[in-house]
């Protein structure tokens, strides 16, 4: 069984539709997907009608913006009720975050003669309630400000580069009880990739899962080297700490997150179904 368990659609900043990601997951030989856009549901109900034609399993999952002292974080929530109105809610205060900043984002663009018109913005952030920096991106590409996402981002949009604007995120622990009262199970997004050790060190994900507020590491991911990866899996191991695999894909937004290229275990997987079962929730 090949499960891979972080992938996104344009429902945030993946360019798949649910219905051609789960087309694609199923060429690219998986049983099983874990739909994590960011800080939204709404490709569940279409990426499940699809999963069952294809024959692939979709797992109902978010992507959470989290930060820990000001670091960004990503949660992943695998198996929250739908109906959780506390969850919803605070996802939907990090997108109104996402979208509060987009004047600015636009404005820092024209200062540095990289105009985006509005519609070109639009045109790109599509149907998603979900606005991200990838949107701002591919804008970019489209007027030739720059050759792609790994571009814009390293030159512009990163989180020390000029257009950058800080925005609403949870607090990861306050995310954590949410996604536990919801009945789900949470894992650490590629928690050593993007931001340092000492925000996220051994010590405080080793207590995060000892008070059961967090179920999983996410190791391997193409964020992580192999030496980052074998740290990871053996602080996962002492802890008890459920190890997943994931691909991260985002379509052709990154090319080098193929489907696939990274998965989790059956074991894994199923270690993670009994947490949400006994809490209430639904995969």
């Amino acid at each position: 069984m090949k499960i891979d368990l972080h992938v996104h659609t344009t429902v945030s900043d993946g360019t798949d539709s649910p219905a051609e990601l789960v087309t694609a997951a199923a060429a690219a030989g998986l049983d099983v997907i874990g739909l994590c856009d960011h800080d939204a549901t709404d490709g569940w109900e279409a990426a499940l009608t699809a999963g069952e034609a294809a024959g692939v399993r979709v797992l109902r999952g978010i992507e959470i913006s989290c930060q820990v002292r000001g670091n960004s974080v990503h949660l992943l929530a695998y198996g929250c009720r739908p109906d959780d109105q506390a969850l919803a809610d605070e996802l939907a205060r990090n997108r109104a975050g996402r979208a509060e900043r987009v004047p600015t984002m636009l404005a820092r663009l024209a200062e540095h003669h990289m105009p985006i018109p509005e519609d070109v913005l639009a045109r790109h952030v599509g149907d998603s309630p979900s606005v991200g920096r990838p949107h701002f991106a591919d804008a970019m590409v489209e007027l030739g400000y720059v050759a792609d996402r790994g571009e814009a981002f390293a030159k512009w949009l990163a989180d020390d580069k000029p257009i950058y604007v800080a925005r609403y995120s949870t607090p990861l622990e306050h995310g954590l009880d949410l996604v536990r009262a919801a009945g789900g199970a949470a894992v650490i997004a590629h928690p050593w990739g993007r931001i340092s050790r000492e925000a996220l060190p051994p010590r405080y994900l080793g207590a995060l899962v000892a008070s059961r507020q967090l179920d999983g590491i996410e190791v391997d991911h193409q964020d992580h080297d192999a030496a980052t990866r074998e740290e990871l899996r053996a602080l996962a191991d002492f802890v008890g700490a459920v190890i997943t695999g994931s691909s991260d894909y985002h379509g052709i937004g990154k090319l080098d997150h193929p489907l696939g290229c990274n998965t989790t275990t059956p074991e894994a997987l199923v270690k993670l179904e009994r947490r949400v079962q006994a809490r209430g929730g639904v995969l």
